[in-house]
């Protein structure tokens, strides 16, 4: 069962890795297979939570991007450079194959055998050296092992179509030589006298004791088919090693960590009818051919605390969306097919997803119930901001039992330790908990930082002033702000760039606004930060 990834938003706060956790954690229990994951760098008050309720902290996810790995490519489609031509002709011709991968004992890449190839060599290859194994021979003459004493067969082939005195007196025979004789007693023993490498008996005949005793002495190898000698002529370089007897070109290999989207540019600008799929080490793992209708298995994912598609993994486009828990406004996002989609005008998602338990009716451990009470508590600010609702405050007094904490307390700890800006650049904080979205054709960005001394920030705010400046300019935003939450006194502080001061003027009701203005109870980014601001901006588009 493939893997369905569960993520928040690209700039994860507590409520948005938790709610991966614990609802990971209950659609596993519902017998899914899914694994929480992150899209970006954890802060200090989720690492508090994780590490207070020894959660594992959950892995980082690129992208969801559709990979060569993700599409229906011929796994194990590659022959050994050993391999027969006529074993990789039939394993072609099986299979409607117009290319195939030659690779060596380890699986490495050494070459791409073509139809075209494989025609040339029936037609123009070398037809007196030989140069296989044993068992080839054997499987390709459908023949007997008689004697063998080398694995390894290479030599020039000789049949013996002259008579036997004519044959004796004029052909000289070494170790080199490989016979195809029949019933000829005289020259079976000439041969075996000169030990030759490999005799093939023609016509299923008999060999005389005399000869055989003679040849293991020798050390002549000897196989026997059902095959003539026109038959077996004809038959006998089929068994060529396949790297020996065609020329086989390098082919341009693709990872199957790829992604789709890069091989489609690589395959229009080549044009090649097959590409070998190997992994990080080299080793070939199939085949993709052009001509194959490809069926491919997108990455599942289930978004929370967030859907919009700006806010979410890079190639959403490119994966499947299973279910959307969530509890913003609705977005940009957009499916193709129906899926579950759970939004309420709640403090934070993890309190959705506690009621999704009970209404599962599954267990809440003391871990998952440490991570739901976190996220509840981080997004609601200890149930203080407007967003509050009595769904969170039920949750909240629930949640506190089943994981042994006092949420007031423990809540303070958390925020606490998140509000460290210790190690944190101005950039940093900035983009600590960030908001990017888009109003008609204006650019807005949102940053809210927690903390219980606002000095640390303030007593930078003309850097803080500059910085936003700049970036403003440089990424074309009307309104780029960052609000200083302070959340002993329970308000904010803000820092703009300066083309919006009048915008915010209008948005918060200010006769005049300045850098630095504090806003007192407004510490929500939903209901009390962007609301007022989209309003403003209402008026003039």
């Amino acid at each position: 069962m493939n893997t369905i990834y569960v993520f928040g938003h690209k700039k994860p706060d507590t409520d948005s890795i938790c709610a991966s956790i614990s609802l990971s954690y209950l659609k596993n229990k519902l017998g899914f297979n899914t694994e929480p994951v992150t899209l970006g760098e954890i802060n200090k008050e989720t690492k508090y939570a994780l590490d207070y309720f020894n959660l594992v902290e959950p892995k980082y996810l690129n992208d969801v991007k559709l990979q060569i790995k993700d599409v229906d490519y011929i796994e194990g489609c590659y022959v050994n450079e050993k391999t027969s031509v006529n074993n990789v002709y039939n394993y072609m011709k099986e299979n409607g194959l117009s290319g195939l991968p030659i690779v060596d004992d380890n699986d490495i890449v050494k070459g791409m055998v073509t139809l075209k190839e494989l025609a040339k060599e029936l037609i123009e290859g070398d037809f007196e050296n030989l140069n296989t194994s044993y068992d080839n021979i054997i499987k390709t003459l459908k023949g007997k092992e008689v004697l063998r004493f080398d694995n390894e067969i290479s030599g020039r082939i000789i049949a013996a179509s002259f008579r036997s005195t004519t044959f004796v007196e004029n052909i000289k025979l070494s170790r080199d030589n490989i016979l195809i004789v029949g019933d000829r007693n005289n020259i079976l023993k000439y041969a075996i006298d000169s030990k030759v490498k490999l005799i093939i008996i023609v016509s299923d005949l008999e060999l005389s004791e005399e000869n055989y005793k003679l040849a293991q002495e020798n050390k002549v190898n000897i196989i026997k088919t059902e095959y003539d000698t026109y038959h077996t002529t004809k038959l006998i370089n089929l068994s060529n090693y396949i790297i020996s007897a065609v020329h086989c070109s390098m082919p341009l290999c693709i990872e199957q960590n790829d992604y789709y989207s890069k091989f489609e540019e690589i395959a229009a600008r080549t044009k090649f009818s097959n590409y070998p799929v190997v992994n990080k080490q080299g080793e070939c793992l199939g085949l993709l051919p052009l001509s194959l209708s490809i069926n491919s298995h997108p990455k599942k994912v289930i978004l929370v605390d967030h859907n919009e598609k700006d806010q979410s993994v890079d190639g959403l486009d490119e994966a499947n969306i299973v279910e959307v828990v969530d509890h913003h406004k609705l977005g940009t996002l957009a499916t193709t097919l129906p899926i579950n989609f759970r939004n309420m005008a709640v403090g934070s998602s993890n309190t959705i997803i506690y009621n999704m338990y009970k209404e599962n009716k599954v267990e809440v451990p003391k871990e998952m119930a440490g991570a739901m009470l976190s996220g509840i508590l981080s997004d609601t600010l200890i149930l203080k901001s407007p967003t509050t609702t009595l769904y969170d405050k039920i949750a909240v007094l629930e949640l506190e039992k089943l994981a042994g904490v006092n949420h007031q307390e423990y809540g303070m700890n958390m925020l606490n330790a998140g509000s460290s800006l210790d190690g944190m650049t101005k950039e940093d904080i900035l983009y600590h908990d960030f908001k990017k979205f888009k109003y008609a054709d204006d650019n807005i960005g949102i940053g809210q930082i927690l903390t219980s001394n606002v000095a640390d920030v303030l007593d930078y705010q003309d850097e803080y002033i500059q910085l936003i400046n700049q970036i403003s300019k440089n990424e074309d935003y009307k309104i780029l702000c960052l609000f200083v939450t302070d959340i002993i006194n329970n308000g904010a502080y803000v820092i703009y760039n300066d083309s919006a001061a009048s915008i915010l003027e209008e948005s918060y009701g200010l006769n005049h606004i300045e850098q630095g203005t504090y806003l007192e109870g407004i510490v929500s980014r939903k209901k009390q930060i962007i609301p007022p601001i989209l309003e403003t901006l209402e008026k003039y588009n």
